[in-house]
């Protein structure tokens, strides 16, 4: 498959696109920072540069693909506009360009718990913020796969998860999320699911399965 990675940069992303390579797929991340080019070029995926707040419209950089990934966001010391700006209008700016180009498939890295604001002012917007975009790909007619992931850690994969539309908060690596992913994009079953994830025991292809399953379809 082309897949194309909104937030090229990221450290989920960074870790997702040699996984993604190594599955046989061409990856292309989308990126502002020129400088970043050679990093992503280093883990095997194109970069494409892409501004996902200045550009009103990113169906000419996105171009056609099989299925597009955002895992972009405004990150830690960004303000309440600023995390509108990517991490919901930049979610629904790649949904608008994945219709435009004839793309079905869109899989997004959201947050744990994002239908619950907590925390400081600028914690619920980015929350609320999360929570909009969700809910715009769920009405999109998209086939969509979204992911929560609890708090998020650098800490090395397991290949272990707890994955269900419900959890307790808990921590989980960057490592699995992006595992996850790679695996619920070459999943049909996956689509049309939101799932929040955690660290656990359960082998992720038994996780996704079994959390169909419990779904009753």
């Amino acid at each position: 498959m082309d897949i194309v990675i909104a937030g090229g940069h990221g450290r989920v992303a960074m870790l997702l696109h040699p996984l993604l390579v190594g599955r046989g797929h061409k990856v292309r991340g989308l990126i502002r920072d020129p400088g970043q080019a050679g990093d992503l070029a280093a883990v095997g995926a194109e970069p494409v540069l892409c501004d996902l707040e200045l550009m009103g419209d990113i169906a000419e950089p996105v171009g056609p693909a099989h299925a597009v990934i955002f895992a972009a966001g405004a990150g830690p010391g960004s303000d309440a506009a600023r995390k509108r700006a990517m991490d919901r209008d930049g979610a629904i700016k790649l949904m608008a360009a994945a219709k435009a180009n004839g793309i079905r498939r869109f899989l997004m890295i959201s947050t744990f718990h994002a239908d619950q604001p907590r925390g400081s002012e600028i914690f619920q917007a980015y929350m609320r913020a999360k929570a909009e975009a969700d809910a715009a790909l769920r009405e999109s007619g998209l086939d969509y796969t979204i992911i929560r992931p609890g708090r998020l850690t650098d800490a090395p994969g397991t290949g272990g998860i707890e994955l269900a539309p419900r959890l307790k908060g808990a921590d989980v690596p960057r490592a699995d999320v992006a595992a996850l992913l790679a695996a619920c994009l070459d999943d049909t079953r996956a689509m049309g699911r939101q799932w929040e994830v955690t660290g656990g025991n359960t082998p992720i292809a038994d996780a996704i399965a079994q959390a169909i399953d419990q779904a009753g379809a």
